[in-house]
This record gives C-alpha cells, structure tokens and sequence, in this order.
C-alpha cells in the first residue's frame, strides 16, 4: 500500500521454482533505494538477507540488524565472506541474498564481482533486481546462472541495466 501510495509499482517477482539466489540490485545510488527495495520485496513475499559489516552488529543494533536479514561479514576477508555466505545458502531452503554491485551509493569506476563469486561459489542464480526511479516500478529481470566466463555473463547484466533510471543518474555506471 506505501509503494502505491507513492506511485510505485512492482512488476515482477522470482519466478516460481527459484528458491535461492544472489539478488543484485542496481542502480544503487540513494538511501531511499532499501526503504523502497524493502517494501517492494516484502509486498510479493519475498524474504531478504543482506551482507552488512561486521562493526554494525553491537547491541542494541544487532539483534535488530539480524532480525531485519542481516548477516555479519568482515569486509576485511573476502574470501570469508564467500565461505560464510554460501554456508547461509546450503543450510536454507529459500534464501535471497540481495546486493549492490556497486558496494556504495556514490559512483564507482567498477562493479565489484562479489555477488558473481557468491553465486558461483553457492552455485545458485543471479537474479536481476532493479528500481527505476523515472518509471517509479521495480522488480526482477532476467535469472542469470552464471557460466563462469564472468565478461560474457557481464554483458548480459549490463544490457539489462542500460535503461534502468537511477535517483541520481551521474552516480550511476555500468562499467565493470
């Protein structure tokens, strides 16, 4: 109802039968993009888990941040962070990790290839999330499973992209 409110609108969802994947969610270019994410995730029933740094998980915030999906990762190990997220995927039955390629709000040069990695790593799909601020809708795209030949895969995301309208368009870059 908030989202109509405002004149969103969601237009797609996972398809049925998909019961886990890497939810990458672009252009990511402003705080409202999670008040906005979140209620378009929560309004077709979809619960999300979301990577946050480990420093923010300090009582009282994190019983609150766990609550909401969130899952402590030191951004100092990467390769941990791989390890421990697909842990969270093999032991779910239905996980949607979503996040930003961009790894910021501001614009960034290149595309961190995290979210490739964890989906290759937990072997589960890249789902195309997106908001696009000019149309006021958004949802999921294409279902991506990637092949291993990451620029080929890279291609297809930035196509998809390419048309997508951020709330602060300069901050918005589709190089990898």
């Amino acid at each position: 109802m908030l989202l109509r409110l405002a004149g969103w609108k969601v237009t797609a969802a996972i398809p049925e039968g998909v019961n886990k994947a890497v939810v990458i969610m672009a252009p990511h270019t402003s705080n409202w993009d999670f008040v906005i994410g979140r209620l378009a995730f929560a309004s077709v029933g979809i619960r999300i888990y979301l990577m946050i740094k480990k420093e923010a998980f300090f009582f009282p915030l994190g019983p609150i941040l766990r609550a909401l999906g969130g899952i402590p990762v030191d951004r100092r190990h990467s390769q941990n962070t791989v390890i421990t997220v697909t842990h969270h995927f093999e032991q779910a039955g239905r996980f949607f990790l979503v996040i930003t390629p961009e790894g910021t709000r501001k614009r960034v040069e290149r595309w961190k290839k995290g979210f490739y990695f964890i989906a290759q790593t937990a072997r589960v799909p890249i789902a195309l999330g997106y908001l696009d601020y000019k149309l006021k809708e958004g949802g999921i795209g294409p279902i991506i499973h990637p092949s291993g030949d990451f620029e080929k895969d890279f291609a297809r995301i930035r196509e998809f992209y390419r048309g997508k309208h951020a709330r602060h368009p300069g901050q918005f870059n589709l190089t990898d």
